[in-house]
């Protein structure tokens, strides 16, 4: 066995003997077909599940059964089609028009109408809203209502991917109902236009939605078949799988891949894969936010980091499924993501060791590893090769909101989770949150930044293009943030439920059903 793989078993083994759930044959349980109920398990809770206050892919995932946008993409095709939007054109490089559909109802009967969008829009565009992802609006100038059933949407830049934040990103409030309960009141208790509303909101336990029997004819999501949704947060993937095994839960995510065999051998169970566009990293604190004498502003330090671990190894290992390594801190699809402009790490713990006795740490150091990524024997892969290289990482595993909170404050040296750029498939999705000078960037690198703007704020392809790679052979030169592989969702569900999935990493309950 090689160093590499020996490193990666330690975490391996452990966890996989931790979700090793007693597989006994039990009994299907009908009860929740017949009463057209689906049960959810997430593992991460979600402290507000308005899509603007929450940067988790579970809040994404809950705000889309329940929210509409202007327009939505379709999932398959990924073209963007109506929704709230019947129609609309490009005025100029910077102006978008609406024409919105009539005959739209809110969760609590209200109707849907221009003021709501104007509302949505200006509100998210202020600095002082401080949504949990700003770049993802920063784009935005503001709204106007142009007619009775019109609306104008200017941009203080060329967006060519305005369409697409607007089918992912940027659902639309009630403007009389938010103004009346607040930001507080409404996430509490969120009203949307989508085909399911919201019946119980738990910050701590879950939420339960009941099929919105008035979504608006033509709307892309269609009528649920199921009528309920309960979806409870569960901390760890172990119970997580004990749960859906008892035949307590019918759909979970994300499962330690080593247990798909042992899922489709439950007659009554069926798991499957899909790779998605979330990418697992290392943000390393180069800019020295967590502490002046932390290693990571080292620049020698962060490249031995980056030959220290065998990604490869783990993406084909523990993830498996078709992960990938990508070269560039972006997935590999998105608009501007360009491989080629990327300075390549190979594993190489020589290296590693040798970089850290140059930077005068040839006995390591201690360091805190932050993560939230589950199953936690990916973490441990990750600290079993930082060890060997004599980085002591210590392991702290945390709740997604938590970490969230820590790295907004600047306080983490070392953190690993994951990005999905909410789907969208461009690179101004994902680089502008880690290098555009927020809560999470790490680097603080003016001349990156710059590159970022750059590009963000041209129509011209090539001179996104040309400006995305230079920030890219920047990033990946200093080493600043490690992409550790590419993700690939893993579900388990009952055998009675079609449950259709797409590359996007958005689970669409509105189109599942019992058989």
């Amino acid at each position: 066995m090689t160093i590499s793989r020996r490193l990666l078993g330690q975490g391996f083994a452990a966890g996989t003997a931790a979700l090793a759930a007693p597989l006994v044959l039990v009994r299907p349980a009908e009860a929740q077909r017949a009463a057209n109920t689906l049960r959810i398990a997430f593992r991460d809770a979600v402290p507000n599940v308005d899509p603007y206050f929450n940067s988790q892919r579970t809040g994404l995932i809950i705000g889309h059964q329940a929210f509409d946008g202007l327009v939505h993409r379709d999932p398959e095709t990924f073209r963007i089609v109506p929704a709230l939007a019947t129609e609309w054109r490009w005025a100029d490089s910077k102006t978008l028009d609406f024409t919105l559909r009539q005959g739209v109802k809110f969760h609590d009967g209200s109707p849907f109408g221009p003021d709501d969008v104007v509302f949505t829009i200006n509100t998210i565009a202020d600095p002082n809203t401080r949504t949990s992802t700003p770049s993802n609006y920063a784009w935005i100038q503001g709204a106007e209502k142009t007619g009775e059933n019109t609306i104008r949407l200017h941009m203080k830049r060329p967006t060519p991917a305005a369409l697409e934040y607007a089918a992912l990103v940027m659902p639309i409030w009630p403007k009389a109902y938010r103004e009346r309960v607040g930001p507080e009141g409404f996430s509490r208790a969120p009203i949307g236009t989508g085909p399911y509303r919201f019946t119980r909101v738990d910050v701590a336990s879950g939420v339960e939605f009941e099929r919105f029997d008035d979504y608006y004819q033509g709307g892309p999501k269609g009528r649920p078949a199921i009528q309920k949704l309960v979806a409870r947060y569960i901390g760890d993937a172990a119970t997580e799988l004990t749960e859906l095994l008892g035949q307590r839960v019918d759909w979970i995510w994300n499962m330690n891949p080593d247990q798909i065999a042992n899922v489709n051998r439950m007659p009554y169970l069926q798991a499957t894969r899909q790779e998605s566009m979330r990418v697992g990293f290392l943000n390393l604190d180069a800019a020295g936010r967590s502490g002046a004498g932390n290693p990571m502003t080292n620049l020698k330090v962060r490249q031995a980091v980056w030959h220290a671990i065998d990604r490869k190894t783990i993406a084909e290992r523990l993830i498996g499924g078709g992960s990938r390594v990508p070269d560039t801190p972006c997935f590999p699809s998105q608009f501007g993501c360009n491989a080629a402009a990327a300075v390549r790490y190979d594993y190489d713990p020589n290296k590693a060791r040798a970089l850290l006795a140059e930077a005068g740490f040839a006995n390591g150091f201690d360091i805190e590893l932050t993560s939230y990524v589950q199953p936690r024997q990916w973490s441990e892969a990750v600290q079993n090769y930082l060890r060997a290289v004599g980085i002591r990482a210590n392991l702290n595993l945390m709740q997604v909101a938590a970490q969230i909170q820590r790295s907004q404050r600047g306080e983490l040296a070392m953190q690993m989770g994951s990005w999905g750029s909410y789907s969208i498939n461009d690179v101004s999705a994902i680089m502008p949150n880690y290098f555009g000078g927020g809560g999470d960037d790490y680097a603080r690198d003016a001349e990156v930044t710059r590159l970022i703007e750059e590009g963000g704020s041209t129509a011209d392809e090539a001179a996104r293009k040309a400006a995305y790679d230079r920030a890219i052979r920047l990033t990946t030169e200093r080493a600043y943030w490690l992409p550790l592989h590419t993700y690939v969702s893993t579900f388990g569900f009952r055998r009675e439920l079609e449950f259709p999935t797409f590359p996007d990493e958005l689970p669409r309950f509105y189109l599942a059903r019992w058989k």
